[in-house]
């Protein structure tokens, strides 16, 4: 009992794009968080590279020893404690990482499933509620959410509580909805052998989106007006440039990126309609993600929940399905502190 109470853990939210770390002591039943870092991922050849500053990092910050015990969320399919980074050339493994640092219980979560961890005890503040349908307690849930790719994970309830089952369901096949989605899809057959959902519903979706629109034979939204010219330079974006189409779409109001970011929206709702017709959500779907809590005022503008309950047979029992955004882009963290804590407890 004495090594838990003056050892500490650490847990961290690994993506493609950013890394998120944290040390924390847990000290008669409360966890203090001592020291907190975000890295840029691609920036390090390795986690054990980034790891290791971090960990000097926190020497530095009178987080003594080696911790007892540690959580990581990462962004990819687990296999036997072993995960291959989807957007980063990564290999992690458990046993490696707890033999080269010292740590006595190393885990690896799926990076979704450690964001459907911290749904119990993200408070109301966090959560903004687009349809508040009738929960059924004790039901399934889903937690979605685009970001650098789609990330997917079930909730599952077992004795006292809701357990994460990870998915890799961001890479099935794009479900067109209308003749506009149709072309879409024929579009980025041209450029991918296989269009999963992920390539619409990321980052680099939202731009797939936008250079879509933006070639002349598919466009049915008018030109760009003359003062937009200067925004609208450069048409035909880089592979992943999310940000700039927000900016033409929120800031120049430019048409072309406001259509997209309109389809990005109905494609989004229809997905997740999707996956709580799979799962039977009863007690709700969570948004959650890094674009979501940006684009928050234009899920609620009608569009995304339209297109989530638009099921045929079905429409009427998708009105009483809750769906709730994660508006904490930190959830996967939270979530995966929340794992390293119980790892500690039962040691």
């Amino acid at each position: 009992m004495d090594t838990i109470m003056t050892g500490y853990f650490i847990s961290g939210d690994i993506g493609g794009t950013k890394t998120l770390l944290r040390a924390a002591k847990l000290s008669e039943g409360r966890t203090q968080v001592c020291y907190e870092r975000r890295y840029p991922s691609p920036d390090y050849p390795s986690f054990s590279d980034l790891l290791k500053d971090f960990l000097d990092d926190a020497g530095e910050s009178r987080m003594d020893g080696s911790p007892a015990a540690a959580c990581f969320a990462v962004a990819g399919p687990i296999a036997q404690q072993r995960a291959s980074l989807t957007n980063l050339p990564w290999v992690m493994d458990s046993a490696v990482i707890a033999s080269e640092f010292s740590i006595s219980a190393v885990k690896l979560v799926n990076d979704f499933a450690a964001v459907a961890l911290s749904i119990e005890i993200l408070p109301e503040s966090e959560l903004v509620t687009l349809q508040a349908g009738k929960p059924y307690a004790g039901e399934m849930r889903v937690v979605l959410g685009a970001g650098t790719g789609m990330g997917v994970a079930w909730l599952v309830r077992q004795g006292d509580r809701y357990m994460p089952l990870s998915t890799e369901a961001g890479h099935t096949d794009f479900a067109p909805a209308d003749e506009m989605q149709d072309r879409l899809l024929q579009h980025l057959r041209k450029k991918f052998d296989h269009v999963s959902v992920e390539r619409i519903l990321s980052g680099s979706g939202l731009t797939n989106i936008f250079n879509f629109l933006s070639d002349s034979r598919f466009r049915d939204v008018p030109e760009a007006a003359p003062d937009n010219a200067q925004a609208m330079a450069q048409v035909g974006l880089d592979d992943d440039d999310a940000a700039r189409v927000s900016e033409l779409a929120f800031k120049h109001k430019d048409p072309i990126a406001m259509k997209a970011m309109d389809l990005f929206v109905e494609i989004y709702g229809a997905y997740a309609g999707n996956l709580a017709l799979a799962g039977l959500t009863r007690n709700g779907v969570y948004v959650a993600g890094g674009i979501a809590p940006r684009i928050i005022d234009k899920l609620k503008e009608g569009g995304f929940m339209k297109a989530f309950c638009d099921k045929g047979r079905f429409s009427s029992l998708m009105t009483e399905i809750p769906v709730h955004v994660v508006m904490n882009t930190n959830a996967g963290l939270l979530g995966a502190t929340q794992e390293a804590q119980r790892m500690l407890l039962k040691k």
